[in-house]
């Protein structure tokens, strides 16, 4: 009785008060009654919560699950910012929504999303990111979703592949539904950043037969969000001693030039300080069009046999245009000599000025595109006692940037920057004339311009599975065996030309004055930085349409080279699973055997070449085989009718990230610095412990702990190294500084994760929880997208025709990796959303939505928060939609 007096006091603190919960428009006590829960209708929200609350107690692993309100409602606009309300799962917004979950504490690549417990290829449209294992959310259609099941313990049956955990979108079905549904949404969005709205709509239409027999279903949506991006940012960081001739590709030395007096002696006594290496405005705006389609079979010829074929498909378009505005201080062959003053405190570089060093204005207009095609085949035949299960399909999906037009404008000017306030007033930019205001002043290098380069992204899965089951009376309920084969192919492509010879001021491309609310919400920025001037990205596109320019080539530069690369991986399991009940003491135990095999393939520069021409070059292949034994248990046991306490134990493995598994690398040339793979990485393994404590104290309501323990083996982090290769800007080798990927050692994830949801009286309700995670890695090496706290509230009500929701969000600072020798941490942020639903009629529901409504703030660090690396604003989000339910 000690954890259940513990809980009921935890209950009592946590409610603002107790009663009987209410069905919608009801004033039935039934939650304090069982025998009355069966005369209850309930409908909406609360539907929604309690048929999550019965996926999580009927369970034998550890699960919490998402169910959407009705046909066509899945509670979030995005599918990864409902995962907020999941205990134990935090969401990165680096452009404003969820686009990666992390579980349990751990990195997005080592969780697995699933589709119908499938994989579904995708590609990223941001030019940085390169082909991996995390799962874009932005790319799922909420309309499609009937619920989303969060497995924190792993099951012999599930696929492997997950440290953290394993997400599964579960889809409709048309025998499921309704002889015939009818559902559908109208909506406008608007950003209050962009000061930009669109359309949104969707719609689901699902028929079955009267027998039950056959039914086909096919929904349809579009999805549109013009955003834009505010930010400051810096490139990467250097020691002060640059200026005092410490670089040896030019050892000039401020202090022979305009650093006299007091900034020469405050340089020479802090040659360690560390300065931003630029600092600057950042402008990025993007249009995110979505079309998605779907369509599922089912026919049952025969009682025992059912047969379904589903089609997924995603046509997205992300083209996006970025104009960074920067003071270059620290660029080696214009600024280290320019110093003529600087403040320290701290050890850190506060305060800089120079006399006619160099500023840049980088302009990037990138056409990209994400298309997926899903298909999949599935034949079931249940024989009573038993049944067998038969599946196969492909996912192939193609994206990545088809084209980028990159410009370089150079300046030399008088300047100061002082990032003395952050992290409150994360840095400000002065000049002695108005040179962010003035695009005449920008005039692209003749010897180099910019470039323009095409990187496209491919992804492929190819599976086939069976599985057996046999049922049994007893305490031995259920032995399933199952064979599954993968193939997954992914890779990239990248090709370039330098632009050389253009000599053209920033003013020839429409320039035009930012608007009025650029950098709305930062503090400490100047009025040069609010009024700086954009150009336009087409307007580029024309210019360069009209030169004469040679073909982009893959032998361009190293880096293009390096960044052609292609990943094969074969894997086949087999498991077998044993599920028991005793009535008090159910789960289940087994064992996943699975054999990967991989051939990662990519362009290896031949030793002593200056890696410039087709013929410095080698296609190389590197093939790796590795077995993972994974065995598991799962014990739920019912202490009393109300109270179960569950246990789980596994070996689990995740394998690299694609792109860690080859040689690219990138470069910067300006600043010296890069990033790669490594091909000879090994597979992550972990022993997993999780247990939990379930008290479900009145009807649709739940409070639970839970705690999970983590041994990660061969964790892989980043780590710094000197390089050489040709420096396509200056014409020779130099040295660059390349972080690449490598088995870090072991590493430990432990922590709680506590939640509460109840319905209140009056039609209230509310869901909460917390999650405390403590990982790191060998010499206490933070984790990446680890967050030590994470906590969530979402009161609502419910009542008649009207429903509110509020959903607010917030996670602690979190480690994201290595960047140019830095460790790159984000600081807290927090979320807000609220939704307001009016049904006119049982059919017809008006929906007003407010997501971000904070405009949270995205600031990433380098080491401290005094060294701002991406400070980033996206705007808040208004979504006004009619929904119709049939």
């Amino acid at each position: 009785m000690g954890i259940r007096t513990f809980l009921v006091g935890t209950a009592s603190a946590i409610a603002l008060f107790s009663g009987a919960a209410h069905a919608q428009g009801s004033d039935a006590s039934a939650p304090d009654a069982d025998a009355n829960a069966s005369d209850i209708v309930v409908t909406g929200y609360r539907a929604s919560l309690a048929k999550a609350i019965d996926v999580k107690r009927n369970a034998d692993a550890i699960v919490d699950s998402i169910s959407a309100e009705d046909v066509g409602k899945f509670p979030n606009t995005n599918v990864a910012e409902a995962l907020t309300l999941v205990p134990g799962v935090t969401v990165d917004r680096q452009f404003g929504q969820g686009e990666k979950v992390s579980i349990l504490g751990t990195d997005p690549a080592l969780n697995r999303t699933l589709l119908d417990g499938q994989t579904v290829a995708s590609a990223d449209w941001f030019i940085l990111d390169s082909p991996g294992r995390t799962f874009n959310y932005a790319l799922l259609a909420p309309q499609l979703v009937g619920r989303v099941d969060v497995y924190k313990s792993p099951e012999p049956r599930i696929d492997e592949g997950s440290i953290g955990g394993t997400v599964n979108v579960v889809t409709r079905k048309p025998l499921e539904l309704k002889p015939f549904t009818m559902a559908g949404q109208l909506g406008y969005l608007y950003n209050d950043r962009s000061k930009k709205g669109d359309i949104q709509g969707s719609a689901l239409v699902s028929w079955h037969n009267e027998e039950g027999t056959f039914g086909i279903l096919a929904s349809f949506q579009r999805a549109k969000d013009r955003l834009r991006r505010d930010g400051v940012e810096t490139y990467g960081t250097m020691k002060a001693d640059q200026w005092a001739g410490g670089n040896a590709d030019n050892p000039v030395d401020s202090r022979d030039n305009g650093c006299v007096g007091e900034c020469a002696t405050t340089l020479s006594n802090n040659l360690d300080a560390i300065s931003p290496n630029a600092f600057g405005t950042s402008y990025f705006e993007q249009g995110r069009d979505r079309l998605t389609y779907s369509a599922t079979a089912q026919w049952k010829p025969v009682d025992e046999l059912t047969l379904e074929a589903s089609w997924l498909k995603i046509d997205a378009t992300y083209n996006n245009l970025n104009q960074s505005m920067y003071a270059f201080q620290g660029n080696t062959w214009n600024s280290l000599g320019a110093l003529t003053g600087i403040e320290v405190n701290n050890g850190i570089v506060t305060s800089a000025s120079f006399k006619n060093a160099l500023s840049v204005l980088d302009v990037q207009y990138r056409e990209a595109e994400m298309k997926s095609d899903t298909y999949r085949g599935k034949a079931s035949w249940d024989g009573g006692t038993w049944d067998l299960t038969v599946e196969g399909g492909l996912s192939d999906a193609d994206g990545g940037t088809k084209r980028q037009v990159f410009l370089e404008f150079l300046n030399w000017a008088d300047y100061t920057v002082n990032i003395g306030g952050a992290p409150k007033s994360p840095g400000s930019l002065s000049y002695a004339t108005d040179v962010q205001g003035n695009p005449n002043a920008f005039v692209t290098d003749p010897g180099w311009s910019g470039n323009t380069v095409t990187k496209p992204t491919s992804d492929k899965e190819r599976y086939g599975q069976a599985d057996l089951g046999f049922d049994f009376d007893g305490a031995l309920k259920r032995i399933q065996i199952g064979y599954k084969y993968r193939h997954h192919e992914t890779g990239q492509q990248y090709a370039g030309i330098a632009l050389n010879g253009l000599g053209v001021a920033a003013a020839q491309f429409d320039p035009k004055t930012v608007a009025g609310n650029y950098l709305r919400g930062f503090s400490g920025v100047n009025d040069q930085m609010t009024d700086r001037f954009i150009i336009s990205g087409p307007s580029m596109v024309d210019y360069l349409e009209g030169q004469t320019l040679p073909t982009p080539s893959i032998f361009a530069a190293a880096e293009f080279t390096a960044g052609n690369w292609n990943i094969q991986e074969d894997i086949n399991a087999v498991y077998a699973q044993a599920n028991f009940d005793t009535g008090t003491l159910r789960g289940n135990f087994g064992v996943r055997y699975v054999n990967t095999k991989t051939d990662s393939a990519g362009y290896v520069c031949n030793a002593g070449a200056p890696c410039n021409s087709a013929a410095d070059w080698t296609w190389q292949t590197t093939k790796r085989s590795y077995d993972n034994w994974l065995p598991s248990a799962n014990i739920a046991w019912t202490a009393q009718q109300d109270l179960i306490l569950r246990f789980s134990a596994a070996k689990v493995m995740s394998r690299p990230n694609y792109a860690d598994m080859t040689n690219y690398f990138w470069l910067s040339d300006t600043v010296l610095t890069g990033g790669g793979g490594n091909p000879n990485l090994k597979p992550y393994t972990s022993g997993n412990l999780n247990a939990s404590v379930e008290w479900y104290f009145k009807q649709g309501s739940i409070l639970s702990a839970e705690v999970f323990y983590k041994d990660i083996s061969n964790y892989i982090l980043q780590k710094t190294a000197p390089e050489s290769y040709f420096n396509q800007s200056q014409g020779r080798v130099t040295t660059y500084q390349i972080s690449r990927p490598y088995n870090a050692g072991s590493a430990e994830v432990k922590g709680f994760a506590v939640a509460y949801q109840q319905n209140l009286p009056y039609g209230f309700g509310i869901l909460a929880n917390y999650t405390y995670s403590d990982g790191s890695g060998e010499g206490g090496q933070a984790l990446p997208y680890n967050s030590k706290h994470q906590a969530s509230v979402s009161p609502f009500f419910e009542s008649g025709p009207v429903a509110l929701r509020a959903t607010y969000t917030w996670r602690s600072k979190y480690f994201t990796g290595i960047d140019r020798g830095d460790n790159m941490f984000v600081r807290d942020s927090d979320n807000l959303d609220v939704s307001a639903t009016y049904n006119v009629t049982p059919q017809i529901g008006i929906t007003l939505s407010g997501m971000n409504l904070t405009d949270a703030e995205y600031y990433a660090y380098a080491n401290t928060t005094a060294l701002p690396r991406g400070v980033y604003r996206s705007g808040r989000k208004f979504l006004a939609t009619v929904n119709f339910n049939y």
